[in-house]
């Protein structure tokens, strides 16, 4: 499709625009016609910008789960794994702001997305004398279980401390209803547990 003459819109228009809606009326509402109403232009005023809705669903995705993720202030120091706890805690926070948007992420996440920022982190590591050889399975492991464990709660509904393993029949599962019933954790500390226990678990192992 040809592309108009001159460019109506702003590419960060678009994508918060996109998000918008999707937030609003669910992605199956998206669409390219769509977007252009929303923003008062015509449909090929977009394609100054994006090649098709792909491009717009992986900037959407740049932008969730990049973009508005605040990085903590911390210094280096014994206490680094708290630093990857805040991050983790940031990012599931901005995911779970936009949880229609979760299907997007699925798919378009970029595989660049963090890697920009690794150098820094791993830095930062150094400086916390975390053994470098350490530092691409602590990065990895973060990114796998962050993306992960985020994604899967923005999918569902959200849970309550009863309700964090749905549809648990007491009399045919006992033992999963008694702990259900003996958990004191909500899902956000949950996370922030597990992301705990990850990094302390890695420096455990190595020693």
């Amino acid at each position: 499709m040809a592309r108009p003459s001159k460019p109506l819109i702003s590419r960060d228009a678009a994508v918060n625009a996109s998000i918008e809606i999707i937030d609003s009326e669910g992605l199956d509402a998206f669409s390219l016609p769509k977007l252009a109403k929303h923003l008062g232009v015509r449909a090929p005023s977009l394609y100054h910008h994006f090649a098709d809705k792909n491009e717009i669903f992986t900037e959407v995705a740049r932008y969730i789960a990049g973009t508005t993720v605040a990085t903590p202030r911390r210094r280096p120091g014994p206490d680094w794994p708290e630093f990857f706890v805040s991050l983790a805690l940031n990012f599931r926070q901005s995911i779970l702001r936009h949880r229609n948007a979760a299907p997007v992420l699925l798919q378009h996440l970029p595989r660049d997305l963090f890697v920009s920022t690794y150098e820094d982190t791993a830095q930062f590591m150094l400086e916390s004398n975390v053994p470098i050889e350490l530092h691409v399975r602590i990065l990895d492991g973060m990114e796998t279980l962050a993306i992960g464990a985020v994604l899967m709660e923005a999918m569902r509904k959200p849970s309550t401390k009863s309700t964090i393993f749905p549809n648990v029949d007491a009399a045919s599962q006992p033992i999963l209803a008694e702990a259900l019933e003996s958990n004191e954790l909500t899902q956000k500390k949950l996370f922030e547990e597990t992301v705990r226990s990850f990094l302390h678990g890695v420096i455990r192992d190595h020693m």
